[in-house]
C-alpha cells in the first residue's frame, strides 16, 4: 500500500484550529472580498474558492455558505447547489487549465483528515501526467507551478468567458 504523506499541512492545521476564533469559511464569505480570498464563484447555498495551501496547482474547495459539519446537514437544495458547483468548478478548471484529470474529497470529522471539521467542503484537485514528483521526497518540497493571483485570474476569465460577463 501506498501512502500520501503531507506533513507540510501540520503548520497550517495547528494554526486554523489554534488561532482562529472563528470558522474561515464562514469569516472569508461574509468579509465580501472575493479577489482578496480567492472567492471566484458565489452562489445563494455554496461558493468556490483556491486552496491556499494546495496540493496541486488549481487545488479549489467547494463550500456550503451555511456552517455544517456534515453533507448530510444539509438540506436537499443545498445539497444540490454545491454539487452543481462542484461540476461547474471542475468544468472551469478544465477550461483554464486543462488537467488530465482530477481528484475530489471530502473529509468529515476530524478522524477522516477534516482540517476544519465544524464546516463541510469538497476538495476538488486536478491532476496532470507527472505532477506529483521526486521532490517532495528528495527535496521536502512541493512545486505548484502557478500563483494563487494567476490561477484566481484564470478562473475568473473562464468563468466570464462561459457567461459572457454575466456573473450567476
Amino acid at each position: 500500500m501506498q501512502r500520501l504523506w503531507a506533513p507540510w499541512r501540520e503548520s497550517y492545521i495547528t494554526k486554523i484550529m489554534t488561532k482562529q476564533k472563528s470558522c474561515v469559511f464562514c469569516r472569508v464569505l461574509a468579509d465580501k472580498k472575493d479577489k482578496r480570498h480567492l472567492i471566484f464563484i458565489r452562489k445563494p447555498y455554496a461558493y468556490a474558492i483556491l486552496n491556499l495551501y494546495p496540493y496541486s496547482n488549481g487545488h479549489c474547495l467547494v463550500v456550503p455558505n451555511r456552517h455544517v459539519g456534515d453533507i448530510s446537514r444539509l438540506p436537499q437544495k443545498e445539497y444540490a447547489q454545491l454539487m452543481e458547483l462542484l461540476r461547474e468548478t471542475k468544468d472551469l478548471l478544465q477550461t483554464a487549465l486543462g488537467p488530465k484529470g482530477f481528484n475530489v474529497g471530502i473529509n468529515i470529522g476530524r478522524i477522516a483528515g477534516a482540517g476544519i471539521p465544524g464546516h463541510v467542503h469538497v476538495h476538488l484537485v486536478p491532476r496532470w501526467r507527472g505532477d506529483h514528483n521526486f521532490m517532495p521526497v528528495t527535496a521536502s518540497t512541493k512545486v505548484i507551478s502557478q500563483s494563487l493571483s494567476v490561477i484566481y485570474k484564470k478562473l475568473n476569465d473562464a468563468y466570464t468567458q462561459r457567461y459572457r460577463g454575466t456573473r450567476k
